[in-house]
């Protein structure tokens, strides 16, 4: 590992950080800065109905506030050019196509997808494009992966290897609302920044198979993936801004800066204590040996945040 690395930590912009998007944050940071590597921050602010520029503003904000530096800002809405160029070229190869069915009708087939969401039966895939082609098209666009098993294991060892055409269906590359979908712009803008290293969350690590799938189709390299623990809710489910996890502003009017990185460090395993400290003075002894294995569920009380104790499974 170099200085020539490029990571990246790339959260959407859907609501302000919750301690589950600090602790992600916090965890690739520590793995570039330990290597010499670069690391930017892609602001994901792709999605029309989610999306705002002023949760773009406070994620840096917050992010900055927590103790965390970037080497490069960029936010994906930018990029409308190059996700467009990735759907020429999948309809000039042929695999790019229209898809009609409804949330409804994935639902009657009652088939679960490894990440939990709904599998697509390939129903569509013998449908065309518009004779203008994909931008006259007013429906979702699915790209048509080769099948087989693509053989991928994560750096932690972990075996992320599927066959993500039958087991998680051909993925949609644009939504009905023409916004490009996060499976297409993840691949595209990895590539373009040449980010050769990505650690993140393990609740995407089933969709790794189905991303390589893509780069392979677009012909682009393939970069390394590491997948860490989450902070879970106290009923079991990830901590998520969708689901009303704590945000930000609580956290900040409960925390200063180096207390919740000290809390984080602590929940993730890299200190025995529960102490204020700021993420550089985490760099030099930062090892993924040290990190926490198993997903750790917390609570917030209103005050602080606690780290909630399991008996024996």
């Amino acid at each position: 590992m170099s200085a020539a690395d490029v990571c990246r930590f790339a959260p959407s912009t859907t609501g302000r950080a919750h301690p589950g998007t600090l602790l992600a944050a916090l965890l690739a940071w520590l793995d570039a800065r330990a290597r010499g590597a670069r690391i930017l921050l892609r602001l994901e602010d792709l999605d029309p109905e989610r999306c705002r520029p002023e949760w773009a503003e406070r994620m840096q904000d917050d992010l900055a506030w927590l103790g965390l530096d970037f080497d490069t800002v960029e936010r994906q809405g930018a990029f409308a050019a190059r996700h467009e160029a990735a759907l020429d070229r999948l309809a000039a190869a042929g695999v790019l196509y229209p898809c009609a069915c409804s949330r409804a009708q994935l639902r009657e087939t009652g088939a679960t997808a490894p990440d939990g969401s709904l599998r697509y039966p390939n129903r569509c895939r013998r449908r065309r494009l518009p004779a203008a082609g994909w931008r006259a098209c007013d429906e979702p666009l699915r790209a048509r992966l080769a099948e087989g098993r693509i053989a991928l294991r994560d750096e932690s060892g972990v075996d992320l290897s599927q066959d993500p055409a039958a087991e998680m269906g051909d993925p949609i590359v644009r939504r009905r609302d023409g916004a490009v979908a996060y499976q297409l712009a993840v691949v595209v803008d990895d590539a373009a920044s040449g980010v050769t290293r990505v650690v993140r969350g393990r609740d995407i690590a089933p969709s790794t198979a189905t991303q390589v799938a893509l780069q392979r189709l677009l012909e682009l390299p393939t970069p390394r993936y590491r997948h860490h623990l989450l902070l879970l809710e106290e009923r079991g489910g990830k901590l998520a801004k969708l689901h009303g996890a704590v945000g930000a502003d609580a956290l900040r009017a409960a925390y200063e800066g180096p207390a919740l990185c000290g809390w984080l460090a602590w929940v993730a395993g890299l200190r025995e204590i529960d102490a204020p400290v700021a993420p550089a003075a985490l760099v030099d002894d930062f090892a993924w040996t040290r990190v926490e294995d198993h997903d750790q569920a917390v609570r917030w009380t209103g005050q602080r945040l606690e780290r909630i104790e399991r008996g024996p499974a």
